[in-house]
């Protein structure tokens, strides 16, 4: 395996199967609007695919998905999909022929890409027209009555988290996309879930697990009080994530 491969910064396979059972589902919207765009539905690589949240998605709109991440135990909770092959392979080097892929996807994973190693990678699998279309989210944003108990939670491992996560909070300002961009409309990402389910998607942060190896104390734990307080009696509350998306579009 490559060097790409062997370094890579892992920040997940510990928490793997929080993070697949914890993570917020993307927009419909947001595949359908990718298959608009893409010359033809017959490949989609999609590179950092974790334990597959946007597999599942992508496989329904395109013949087949390629879908690679470099940490196996993410890859070993991803869901058994007809059309969709998962494998262990960096973002910078996937097995797939040149000029082969309709589409390039990156859910929430670009920021911890050798950029320009990817970057070129893209441009060696995907077809003339085909499009590259990465995405992320941003801070959770709860209801007013969870705001006081999530900003103690994000303040105490806010130090935590690895430098890569400034790229999110900035939603990828600065990168220099390899091809001309498609603008992309504006999705919603939000949730309707229970109690746990929060507290379950905090406890997959991989900061979470950071502060607690660094500390001893899970603040995840320590927080439930304070959001059971504030939860009331609702069976769940809507919370929502700002969504940014880039795409763009290798020349014919």
């Amino acid at each position: 395996m490559s060097g790409a491969a062997t370094r890579f910064k892992d920040h997940f396979s510990a928490v793997a199967g929080n993070y697949a059972a914890a993570r917020p589902e993307y927009p419909p919207a947001l595949f359908d609007w990718i298959a608009s765009i893409a010359p033809a539905r017959g490949l989609c690589w999609e590179a950092g695919c974790g334990s597959g949240q946007a597999t599942r998605d992508l496989a329904t709109r395109f013949d087949r998905v390629h879908a690679t991440d470099p940490s196996a135990a993410q890859v070993a909770q991803a869901p058994a999909i007809g059309n969709a092959v998962f494998a262990v392979e960096p973002g910078e080097r996937c097995s797939l022929e040149d000029a082969c892929a309709d589409a390039v996807c990156v859910a929430q994973a670009l920021h911890w890409f050798d950029r320009a190693a990817f970057f070129a990678e893209a441009a060696r699998v995907l077809k003339p027209g085909g499009v590259l279309v990465a995405w992320g989210y941003q801070d959770i944003v709860v209801p007013p009555a969870l705001e006081a108990a999530n900003a103690r939670l994000q303040d105490a491992i806010r130090a935590s988290w690895p430098r890569e996560r400034a790229d999110v909070d900035a939603a990828y300002a600065g990168y220099r996309w390899p091809f001309p961009r498609i603008e992309a409309p504006p999705f919603e990402l939000a949730a309707d879930w229970p109690l746990q389910r929060l507290l379950d998607y905090f406890a997959s942060y991989s900061a979470s697990k950071r502060h607690r190896d660094a500390t001893g104390r899970d603040v995840v734990a320590e927080s439930v009080p304070s959001f059971e307080q504030a939860w009331g009696d609702a069976p769940t509350q809507r919370v929502r994530w700002p969504l940014f998306v880039h795409a763009s579009r290798k020349p014919h």
